[in-house]
């Protein structure tokens, strides 16, 4: 077998960053990945070899995720496998965090000792960037209001041998699709939608920082072995319809939860019909359904996108390997969807929810009926899930015919590149001036909006309101801190369309826009180019390459610093149930981590556990009074915030819970929904079912989530019951714990409820956290 070795080797050419590639042959199928790290690599043929030990262990076809997944196992011989029940033990080939969830895992990196992080990481800077008043106004203020922050990042990057994208880069998927994501790689994100990347055929997975520090410190980590989806696609994408178009319909099918623990993988003969930068949109929102990562098998579009980002050599050795990047024939999945491509069409998804969808036919009379807006007061293009240079073609494409018409938008309408070098290019191209044009505020290359980093200013706080974006999620209060936003996901297209029409009731297939003439006129199908015919210009060189001796290099952290906070060690469990725990709160519907822990104004805590823990659930809705915010202090009899609470129980010396629903935590992978709570005293989250991600933190950071055995006993649990969890001396997998609920009425109820720790996980709860117990074993 011939196998290549690929060192990509950074080189800089002035401002613009530029990237080397040979190529040499040698007797082991190895890519090294030293795009900007040293020692980065995945070994094709090492992954071959795993993936030939499982399947004849579980002597069946193998699905695309299983390969990729078990070609990483640490044992293939004797780990255990099987799908939505047993923990895989993994070997993840690289780590990538955003700033504001890097903060925490850095300074829990730190808290570890170690001194190098033993895979390739990065760290990118997109988060903390507020959109104000355009691009480099914004950037430059981000730059002043988090300098502190930002020094912390990329002096504790340069210490610890991790890769620093600075303020400006652009988005951390974005990046992570242009330079580090490749068909077989496994890559582990800070951030729930880091499955951007199986756009390019890779098992790219959103954790929290605990998981990630397990990583960096050459840990293996654990996943459930997930279950998997398959979605086939037929047909051709055409027309108005977009990738974006087919998450929109799944998200319909399968609802915010529906995915929890599976991959969904995408395949069939409608694939190749389908960029790459359009499979990554896809695999993007796929977080929305709940799903641990979503992919595409390799094929001739991921090929062409890599040897126009400078990996044409990894491209030519994944050919040699294709078998291992697609799923065998005759494999089976645990559920199976199908859509037709010729038949979908255009779809915008929300209010309040990503799973609320409707064709873009129908949008206009189901608004009028539900009492929606109709009035489309900003659009707002771009975001991780939708920034690609085919993406501004197609909105460009519509924007030059409304110009030619003399027609601007009637919406507010923003503009958000994924990255710098996608912002150069669509410059050079023209399409930045021609969105400029029909109405358009470039932002800078950041999250912005998206995550609520958005000043703004049309409207006031409570003013009901309809907005609609190329974005992925659009929770209440998400975008703009307001309530009565509601926000629609949906296209670039349509959004661009439903910009210039000013209103949701408007289908582009069929309706006319009016010129300022008076000549009524119907918009072609959008179109764009899914590549630039020339290379790609990188722009301004935006990144920072770990020192190799980084010996002299200090990390401060100012005591008095209200951004930043080095970590205290919470306190290991004490050998004995938990007695007499309050309800701090009972929540009422979806809780999601924006609930748990507030995003836009909040994010410059993330680096200051106290200070961030004054946002701790003060979205979500107290059972007891609809109201948000406002609970009853049992000790006081007063009410007030839930931060306020939950700190004067811990004051005096009082441990709580809170009582969820459905899918509690659903949404971003921020573990300081997690953090927060344990540091400020609680004990157990007991909910009807839980999100993937924020289940697996919780266990991180020592805390006990279990869900009811019954779900009706949810209705049992009273805000001002006191509550003992008792077993845990006899704490193992599958054993569920009894609760038992002492009401005020002087009555009780025993309630069983059930959780999924494993040996390991049991673990770091006796520790008191993750963190804990790896210092134990050091």
């Amino acid at each position: 077998m011939c196998s290549v070795i690929v060192q990509q080797n950074l080189v800089y050419s002035g401002a613009s960053l530029r990237f080397h590639v040979s190529a040499a042959f040698s007797a082991k199928a190895k890519v090294a990945m030293s795009r900007f790290e040293p020692g980065s690599s995945v070994n094709y043929e090492k992954m071959h070899e795993n993936i030939n030990i499982v399947r004849k262990r579980l002597n069946r076809p193998l699905t695309l995720s299983e390969k990729i997944v078990y070609g990483h196992l640490d044992n293939p011989a004797g780990q255990e496998i099987e799908r939505g029940r047993t923990y895989l033990r993994l070997r993840p080939d690289r780590v990538a965090m955003q700033d504001a969830t890097a903060q925490m895992a850095m300074l829990q990196f730190i808290s570890s000792g170690l001194p190098k992080v033993a895979v390739p990481s990065t760290i990118h800077c997109d988060h903390l960037i507020e959109a104000q008043i355009g691009a480099a106004q914004d950037l430059q203020r981000a730059k002043d209001v988090n300098q502190e922050v930002y020094n912390f990042l990329a002096t504790a990057a340069a210490k610890y041998g991790v890769g620093f994208w600075k303020p400006g880069s652009g988005i951390i998927h974005q990046i992570v699709l242009e330079n580090y994501a490749y068909p077989g790689v496994m890559l582990i994100g800070t951030d729930s939608h880091t499955p951007n990347g199986g756009g390019l055929g890779s098992i790219s997975i959103g954790v929290g920082g605990a998981d990630a520090v397990d990583v960096m410190a050459g840990i293996p980590w654990e996943l459930k072995c997930p279950k998997v989806i398959g979605v086939r696609l037929t047909g051709t994408l055409s027309g108005w319809t977009s990738p974006k178009d087919v998450i929109l319909k799944v998200a319909g099918i399968l609802t915010v939860k529906g995915g929890t623990g599976a991959i969904v993988e995408y395949h069939g003969p409608g694939v190749d019909s389908v960029s790459c930068t359009g499979m990554a949109t896809i695999c993007n929102m796929g977080a929305e359904i709940g799903a641990t990562t979503s992919l595409f098998p390799y094929n001739h579009r991921m090929k062409t996108y890599m040897e126009k980002t400078g990996r044409g050599e990894i491209a030519a050795l994944a050919d040699q390997f294709k078998d291992d990047l697609v799923p065998d024939k005759g494999c089976e999945y645990d559920q199976l969807i199908e859509i037709n491509l010729s038949e979908l069409k255009p779809h915008i998804n929300g209010p309040f929810t990503p799973d609320l969808a409707h064709p873009v036919s129908d949008i206009g009379a189901i608004a009028k009926k539900s009492g929606w807006p109709l009035e489309v007061k900003v659009g707002l293009i771009g975001s991780c899930t939708n920034s690609s240079y085919e993406d501004m073609g197609r909105a460009a494409s519509l924007a030059k015919q409304a110009l030619d018409k003399g027609l601007k938008c009637k919406a507010q309408f923003t503009v958000t590149p994924g990255s710098e070098q996608i912002r150069a290019t669509i410059e050079r191209d023209g399409y930045t001036k021609i969105l400029s044009d029909v109405g358009g505020v470039v932002l800078a290359n950041a999250c912005g909006p998206c995550i609520g980093q958005w000043d703004r200013k049309d409207v006031k706080k409570g003013e009901k309101n309809t907005i609609v974006t190329s974005y992925n999620r659009n929770f209440t209060a998400r975008n703009d801190a307001n309530p009565a936003t509601h926000a629609f996901v949906t296209s670039p297209e349509i959004v661009t369309a439903l910009a210039l029409a000013g209103t949701l009731n408007f289908n582009p297939e069929t309706d006319y826009l009016t010129a300022p003439s008076g000549e009524k006129f119907k918009l072609e199908p959008p179109t764009g180019d899914e590549l630039p015919s020339r290379d790609f210009d990188p722009g301004q060189d935006t990144y920072q390459h770990p020192p190799t001796d980084s010996s002299s290099v200090k990390v401060n952290v100012n005591p008095s610093s209200n951004r930043l906070q080095l970590l205290e060690p919470f306190d290991k469990w004490h050998g004995k149930d938990l007695e007499d725990l309050r309800v701090l709160i009972k929540v009422k519907g979806k809780c999601t981590t924006d609930h748990i822990s507030a995003a836009g104004p909040w994010l410059k805590f993330r680096g200051h556990l106290d200070n961030i823990s004054n946002n701790l659930l003060i979205g979500a809705v107290n059972i007891e009074n609809d109201a948000v915010n406002k609970v009853k202090n049992q000790l006081t009899g007063e009410y007030e915030g839930v931060p306020d609470v939950a700190r004067h129980y811990k004051a005096n010396g009082v441990n709580w819970l809170v009582v969820g629903d459905e899918n509690y935590g659903e949404g971003s992978s921020r573990e300081h929904a997690a953090l927060e709570p344990r540091h400020l005293g609680g004990r157990a989250i007991i909910v009807k079912s839980f999100a993937r991600i924020h289940e697996t933190n919780l266990k991180k950071q020592g805390l006990l989530p279990l869900t009811f055995a019954d779900p009706s006993d949810y209705d049992k649990i009273h805000p001002d019951d006191k509550i003992s969890i008792t077993g845990l001396k006899s704490l193992s997998p599958g054993k569920p714990l009894t609760a038992v609920i002492k009401h005020s009425d002087g009555s009780q109820d025993r309630i069983s409820l059930n959780h999924t720790f494993n040996e390991t996980q049991i673990e770091w709860f006796q520790a008191g956290s993750a963190l804990n117990r790896m210092k134990e074993l050091q």
